[in-house]
């Protein structure tokens, strides 16, 4: 039974999945805007705003908790961004710092496709 378990599989295991998000935010912070299938954007929304919400506290103990959602040397980098340009500009927002915007359906394989971005 798959009772409260609402996150997307992907077609992939645990650790593909968690690769799948980690690559997809580092796009968008480096980005600030990129075109995905629907259901990706929308599993990438929380994961994106929890690290602009904790980035906007700034602290040291901020920054590793991003760095080890993001993993890796890219994710230090994606830190430094965060932490420097993306969660000033939300300072006084209580929450809601992207947007997904429905896109025409792909042509190859009929895939709803969405822009996820920065509000």
């Amino acid at each position: 039974m798959r009772h409260h378990n609402a996150n997307r599989k992907f077609g992939r295991d645990h650790a593909g999945r968690v690769a799948l998000l980690r690559s997809l935010a580092l796009s968008l912070i480096g980005r600030e805007h990129i075109k995905t299938t629907e259901a990706r954007a929308k599993e990438l929304r929380p994961f994106v705003e929890k690290l602009v919400s904790c980035g906007r506290k700034g602290d040291l103990a901020s920054r590793r908790i991003i760095i080890s959602r993001l993993g890796g040397t890219a994710g230090e980098v994606g830190a430094e961004k965060i932490i420097s340009e993306i969660a000033p500009r939300y300072a006084k927002r209580p929450g809601g710092y992207t947007r997904v915007l429905k896109l025409p359906r792909r042509q190859g394989d009929a895939s709803k496709m969405a822009v996820i971005e920065f509000v």
